[in-house]
């Protein structure tokens, strides 16, 4: 797979707002017209549209030639763990200025130690007739977290843990007497005033651009492919689907790292309110769209563990996903993934008919496992839905590492799928 399209996006995606406006653009350019939730949605045959909400969650759709029909989706998120910067952040003390951040998910913490990094997000900025948002994105190396020396942390190697507020506050600069402000160098960067600025939502990112790498270039890493190595194989799968009897739906929701409680998370209404509206603006009635719902589909995407092999042990004895090998199907007795034999086997159905391999993953019975998109928003709107991924190593660091060879994987399978519908007859299912 030529991979110069992923690293793209992922260079240009630090932030849940940028990955977003990267997929709008994507989408825009290939026919794909945007509408607003505050207005009317005039919506025809063969259109195209997508609709976005706090910018950082988007939804995608596309029209068959029939009209009105049930809805083949898939679904993955926009946000990764990284470091959120607080109000007021420059911390004075020992001769340096430090900035003041708080964990943003559930990240591997070691990782960040001793990298260049920056910060990217949205600033909220003065203007004459009131304040606009505008994406920012720093392509200076700010900040760098440094280790204690081994010398002053002999145990280091052995058991060591890490308090965010005390050990993990990013160095930005040695104090002087001339004050040092954030917002100073920020808005010197985007060409603005510092007092223009009246809020912010900033991230930092790794500085380290994604690479392929390995014996025979079989590796990618980089930051974010958890998740966005998935939000990528899905926008590309559905723009390169032919045409179905279906109604083709993306849907990339911000937050799930956080539990997806927000009003653009994957529990919200977004999902719900864009079907239904896709319904009313077709002349449909209540009932019209209860029937398209239960022939309808759910491809939630997000990645999944890849043995280690340092750490065999910590996975299923007999479900070891591995690197390259295909599509990850996620399994979970307590049914914090939504597949089940019914899901799986569409899901099996379409990778069959696409010539992709698929992995299983089910987690140790005496290890807990996370939640993902596919029951969270099965809440809001009960489809038949599965949950999937690619496998990955070194999940939630902030520079993780996948296959090359899965991403195309991933895209195959996805245009397979939404160039697909599903029809059902008694007992037997037909993908057509």
């Amino acid at each position: 797979m030529n991979c110069e399209n992923l690293i793209q996006f992922l260079s240009s995606s630090p932030t849940a707002w940028h990955a977003v406006d990267t997929v709008k653009n994507t989408l825009t350019e290939n026919g794909y017209a945007e509408l607003k939730e505050s207005e009317k949605w005039q919506i025809e045959p063969c259109g195209k549209y997508f609709v976005r909400r706090n910018d950082s969650s988007l939804i995608a759709f596309e029209i068959p030639e029939k009209g009105f029909a049930p809805f083949m989706a898939a679904a993955a998120h926009t946000d990764s763990p990284s470091f959120r910067i607080k109000p007021h952040p420059e911390m004075k003390g020992s001769g340096a200025v430090r900035i003041n951040t708080e964990g943003y998910g559930g990240m591997l913490c070691h990782p960040w130690f001793d990298r260049p990094l920056s910060c990217a997000g949205r600033i909220m900025v003065k203007t004459e007739n009131g304040f606009e948002s505008r994406l920012f994105k720093s392509e200076q190396d700010l900040f760098m977290i440094p280790s204690l020396a081994i010398h002053m942390n002999r145990g280091v190697n052995e058991n060591t843990s890490l308090n965010k507020q005390k050990d993990l506050m990013p160095l930005f600069a040695m104090e002087s007497k001339e004050e040092i402000k954030l917002y100073d160098v920020i808005a010197k960067e985007a060409g603005i005033k510092s007092e223009d600025i009246i809020d912010s939502d900033l991230l930092l990112y790794v500085r380290e651009e994604p690479r392929v790498w390995g014996a025979k270039k079989e590796f990618i890493s980089g930051p974010h492919l958890d998740d966005l190595y998935c939000a990528w194989g899905l926008t590309n799968g559905m723009i390169a689907a032919d045409n179905s009897n279906a109604i083709k739906v993306l849907a990339l929701f911000d937050n799930e790292e956080v539990g997806s409680l927000t009003k653009q998370g994957a529990y919200s209404t977004f999902f719900y309110d864009t079907l239904k509206r896709i319904s009313i603006s077709m002349g449909k009635d209540e009932e019209d769209f209860l029937m398209a719902l239960a022939e309808s589909f759910l491809v939630s995407a997000d990645n999944a563990h890849a043995v280690h092999p340092n750490y065999p042990e910590k996975i299923d004895p007999t479900n070891q996903p591995k690197i390259n090998s295909g599509i990850v199907i996620k399994f979970n007795g307590n049914q914090k993934y939504t597949s089940d034999a019914f899901s799986a086997s569409v899901m099996r159905s379409v990778c069959e008919k696409a010539g992709v391999p698929v992995q299983e993953f089910v987690n140790r019975s005496d290890m807990a496992g996370g939640s993902t998109l596919g029951n969270l928003s099965n809440v809001q709107v009960s489809l038949n839905a599965v949950d999937i991924g690619l496998a990955q190593l070194a999940m939630h660091s902030c520079y993780e590492t996948a296959g090359v060879q899965d991403g195309e994987y991933l895209v195959n399978a996805m245009k397979c799928y939404y160039g697909s519908a599903i029809r059902k007859n008694g007992n037997r299912i037909e993908l057509l």
